[in-house]
């Protein structure tokens, strides 16, 4: 049988930084084949060609971090369950989930194709890049399942406390992934389509593998009585999913609105926006995975009932984030126009992104204080303070740059970046508290009317 990973119990920072690495590298390889597609586009086919794939991030995250939600919600029900022991409910969970990802995919798949180009023309997408943007996001969006797919099982192996097999699927796909971006666009000469190929093949690998390592757990292996319908089980599975989806595409349109203005101010601000959000997806990557890590510990506690880990499992992972952001956000600060160079030719553009590298990497443990707090949250199975930070994160994009962007240009950018950051974190901060304190007090009253009856039935 193959091996799953129970964080209910022993040493808290031990397990915990065993979960976390093979994850923090699996993300940071995800990122790293990311920025290889921007570099390589930026380098191959010019910065015309590399805004046309940037000016597609924040769409992009919009459709994909719809996805993502919805399946990191299902995991919360099915970590919860594997650590109450409950692996019928387990069963059951994982069938439901199977059967709403797919319908998910349809949808997702055929809005974002319809609906592709009348988007990109709202976002004011400058003529010289909006056809190559629509051949890029159409083979993106068509291959969504891959993407769902890889998700989801990657999602169901990380409740069950495995993230080693996702970081081994997504070494074998990026190293797939850059070869056919190399080929494809500087042998083949595809174009931006050959870095959209490349993704979409590079994720259906990675979800093959995830497959192939589930077929092997014998207590998740599925009967036909599993795809039996229960309400109550896709009531739950919605109840954590369809928040933590909305607070993913709430916060991407405060991204497109962001996109909007850059793209009103030119096709060099486009190129070093493009630039910008790659390496800030890259550098939150160890902050982001202490958050899933957190996710994942609090959820299998959670339904174990062993509510004071948790707290241990926080300040552990609070660490992580805390290291993470010394030494990358020093990185941003002291090292801009390097980084920017990396992908960016025009010195234009380079100039710009450094002016956003340098304010972003100040307060970047905003962000990354932000992603162990909601996760928390998350696996406890309270999405909705999450979901509400997501629109604060939009509202205040959206209210800076509106305001700021006529006088402060391209700064603004990163100013609205960072009001998002600390309003969401302020809330999930004290979502937390809230209802960790009231679980406590809740697990306090059971026990104790817990011992009045035993000693009530004694005296009896």
């Amino acid at each position: 049988m193959a091996q799953t990973y129970d964080l209910t119990n022993g040493k808290v920072s031990k397990l915990i930084l065993k979960f976390f690495f093979p994850m923090f590298f699996t993300n940071m390889l995800q990122q790293i084949y990311s920025i290889a597609d921007t570099a390589i586009v930026g380098k191959g086919l010019g910065d015309d060609s590399l805004a046309a794939v940037g000016n597609m991030s924040s769409l992009t995250f919009l459709i994909v971090g719809f996805s993502i939600g919805m399946t990191n919600g299902f995991s919360v029900s099915a970590a919860q369950y594997f650590g109450a022991q409950k692996y019928d409910k387990l069963r059951n969970t994982l069938a439901s989930s199977l059967i709403l990802s797919v319908i998910i995919s349809a949808v997702l798949t055929a809005v974002s194709t319809v609906f592709l180009r009348s988007t990109l023309v709202m976002l004011q997408t400058p003529e010289i890049i909006i056809h190559e943007s629509l051949r890029y996001g159409y083979i993106i969006f068509g291959g969504l399942t891959a993407t769902i797919a890889y998700n989801l099982c990657a999602c169901t192996l990380r409740a069950l406390g495995d993230s080693k097999t996702p970081f081994i699927a997504i070494i074998i796909s990026t190293l797939i992934n850059i070869c056919l971006d190399y080929v494809l666009i500087f042998i083949v000469k595809t174009g931006v389509e050959g870095a959209a190929a490349a993704t979409v093949f590079a994720q259906l690998i990675s979800a093959l593998v995830c497959i192939l390592k589930i077929r092997k757990i014998e207590i998740i292996k599925l009967g036909r009585a599993d795809f039996k319908t229960h309400l109550s089980i896709y009531s739950e599975l919605l109840k954590n999913g369809i928040p933590m989806a909305a607070m993913n595409s709430i916060t991407a349109i405060g991204c497109m609105v962001i996109q909007y203005f850059v793209n009103g101010l030119g096709i060099a601000f486009t190129s070093a926006y493009s630039a910008c959000s790659r390496f800030i997806n890259l550098f939150i990557q160890p902050a982001c995975t202490a958050g899933y890590t957190m996710s994942s510990f609090t959820s299998q506690n959670f339904g174990a009932r062993r509510y004071t880990r948790i707290q241990e499992g926080l300040r552990v992972c609070l660490c992580i984030s805390l290291v993470s952001y010394i030494l990358l956000g020093s990185v941003m600060f002291f090292l801009p126009r390097q980084l920017a160079g990396i992908m960016l030719n025009g010195d234009e553009q380079i100039s710009l992104a450094v002016i956003y590298l340098q304010r972003a990497g100040i307060m970047k443990f905003a962000v990354d204080f932000l992603f162990i707090y909601r996760c928390a949250c998350q696996g406890m199975g309270h999405p909705v303070f999450p979901m509400v930070s997501g629109v604060s994160e939009m509202l205040m994009r959206v209210i800076v740059i509106v305001f700021f962007v006529s006088r402060l240009g391209f700064s603004s950018t990163a100013y609205a970046e960072i009001a998002a950051w600390i309003a969401a974190l302020i809330i999930n901060m004290a979502a937390f508290r809230f209802y960790y304190s009231k679980t406590l007090k809740e697990s306090e009253c059971t026990a104790s009317s817990g011992t009045v009856e035993a000693a009530g039935g004694f005296v009896k």
